[in-house]
């Protein structure tokens, strides 16, 4: 019998857990993933994430999936993704490294990167979007649409994770009305509450806020995993009817 309720998720076939880790890039989680240098039982912690039963999961084979970085230089590569199974139940579960989003083949680095480089841009007088767009590599594919993509995706994160991370960082200055403007002007408000300096141009301390906010929360920050894609999905079907 498990020790404690399983979540709702556990009924979903494809569930992905944020893996937290100290890599650098996402290069050195594959490095240390093939060389099986990583212990992921002690990340996971001895109850199972779907039944809560003790040393109940095992890991299995793992899956493939792309990784594409542009910083310092533009890299694609297929990137292990570790799965587990838990006895009890017969389902799996993923843990995707935090350096990758879900549904997302461009890493985290490269999508804030871009971003940064887009707010960068319109500090200038630039268009934000184009001005990203060809400033990274053109094998990348990256196009003023897919940064819009991008800045839409983080946004909406900020905006679901507000409330656990205005526990750390005084967001005061962010409003949270329903009409509020969405677009380069918040997403430059959260990064400045992070730590972000737009005049030395250095990178928001996005790393203390992801681990703190997947270790408290057990979710991504950015992305929608598989076992929320298919809730908001037939929530939005149960809206419509």
């Amino acid at each position: 019998m498990p020790r404690y309720p399983a979540p709702w998720w556990a009924r979903r076939r494809k569930i992905q857990l944020p893996y937290i880790n100290t890599f650098k890039t996402i290069w050195e989680y594959e490095e240390s993933f093939l060389a099986r240098r990583i212990d992921f039982s002690s990340s996971i912690g001895p109850e199972c994430p779907l039944c809560g039963g003790l040393h109940c999961c095992r890991q299995i084979s793992p899956y493939l999936r792309y990784a594409i970085e542009l910083f310092p230089e533009f890299k694609k590569k297929r990137i292990p993704v570790a799965r587990f199974l838990c006895r009890k139940t017969g389902k799996t579960f993923s843990l995707l490294p935090f350096q990758l989003i879900p549904y997302f083949q461009y890493t985290l680095s490269a999508v804030l990167g871009t971003l940064l480089l887009g707010l960068g841009c319109r500090q200038t007088g630039q268009r934000g979007f184009h001005g990203a767009s060809v400033q990274v590599d053109p094998e990348s594919l990256v196009t003023p649409w897919l940064v819009a993509c991008w800045l839409m995706a983080v946004l909406k994160g900020l905006q679901r994770a507000h409330a656990v991370l205005g526990r750390w960082y005084d967001l005061n200055a962010i409003s949270i009305a329903p009409q509020r403007a969405m677009g380069w002007e918040e997403v430059s408000a959260y990064l400045l509450c992070f730590g972000w300096n737009p005049q030395l141009h250095s990178r928001p301390v996005f790393c203390e806020v992801l681990h703190r906010y997947c270790r408290t929360t057990k979710r991504f920050l950015f992305g929608i995993p598989s076992q929320e894609r298919i809730r908001r999905s037939t929530f939005s079907m149960e809206k419509a009817l």
